[in-house]
């Protein structure tokens, strides 16, 4: 039987872990994020890795510096023939180099596309169709190595990078747990991504604040997708300008385009709807916002805010 070094750190992480313990692999360590300050005490709060492995009483190493020649030492002495790495960070040539068997990824999506911090996010963001998850060799440079499986997985008009999140992670499970038997078998494929795909790639970087900013300008359909694909993190926002002058931060988290032209409107015009809807004019049609949250405070349906806020007569986003 394989020996197992498993390295993850959120929730992702946590479903492929589980299933490796449940399927009977022999799993001899687990190297996961340092704990964190969190909450309004900032008091240390352990990895959802971290939480699943001791619960399992598997040993944990938490490492600051995956470098460090203490922590290289322990690892040798682990005798593992595979490291399975999900959702955890970049790690050096010492360590993805070290057990026999190599070392492998799960990542979010069908590589070459999407590779980077972010492809759940940016499947949704783009209005894919479908999207999948991937095992792979780890080499020198980040999510290129080569591909052993991949397993697709259609986008329904109705995910967010939410729901999205939670299928890819049991779809991921189950494959990690497929190239785990392959492995052990010796029967394991290994085909270079240039073989897989060799049109144009999109990338998945990393979010920031301003990649989250609605432009208004934009088609209705393109920034609902932007509305789905950070939902319900970080979220898409944008300000609320009254007529007075008052700024307020504000994240939207459920939208529906409307097929209403919005021409006549400057983009991000608030316009009531005949339900009293919370309308926005967009660079096409109108967008009708479900569910919202005001900087501070918490999420509302879009009923809930207009019957709370009584500044929204002439006021846009922008």
């Amino acid at each position: 039987m394989i020996r197992i070094v498993f390295m993850g750190t959120p929730e992702f992480a946590v479903a492929s872990l589980e299933k490796i313990i449940s399927e009977g692999f022999c799993v001899v360590g687990v190297v996961t994020a340092p704990d964190k300050p969190a909450g309004r005490g900032l008091l240390l709060r352990e990895p959802p890795v971290k939480t699943a492995a001791k619960k399992h009483g598997l040993p944990v190493w938490q490492p600051e510096n995956l470098k460090d020649p203490s922590f290289l030492s322990q690892l040798q002495a682990l005798n593992a023939d595979v490291f399975v790495v999900v959702a955890f960070r970049m790690l050096p040539e010492a360590v993805w180099k070290m057990p026999p068997k190599g070392t492998f990824n799960l990542h979010a999506s069908l590589l070459p596309q999407y590779r980077g911090a972010a492809p759940i996010h940016w499947a949704v963001i783009n209005g894919e169709k479908e999207t999948g998850v991937t095992t792979f060799f780890i080499s020198h440079d980040i999510d290129t190595g080569n591909i052993i499986f991949q397993e697709k997985v259609p986008i329904a008009d109705d995910d967010t990078a939410g729901t999205l999140h939670d299928k890819l992670m049991h779809v991921g499970a189950a494959l990690v747990c497929k190239t785990l038997r392959a492995i052990e078998a010796g029967n394991c494929p290994s085909v270079p991504q240039s073989q897989i795909f060799s049109g144009p790639l999109r990338p998945a970087p990393k979010l920031f604040r301003e990649n989250c900013r609605i432009d208004w300008q934009q088609e209705c359909q393109k920034i609902h997708h932007l509305v789905r694909g950070l939902n319900p993190f970080p979220g898409a926002w944008t300000e609320l300008i009254t007529a007075t002058g008052e700024k307020y931060t504000v994240k939207l988290f459920d939208t529906l385009p409307a097929s209403l032209p919005s021409s006549g409107n400057k983009a991000g015009t608030i316009v009531p709807g005949p339900q009293k809807e919370l309308m926005v004019a967009t660079g096409t049609t109108f967008l009708q916002i479900l569910s919202l949250q005001m900087e501070g405070r918490k999420k509302l349906s879009a009923e809930e805010f207009l019957r709370g806020f009584h500044h929204i007569e002439n006021a846009v986003f922008q």
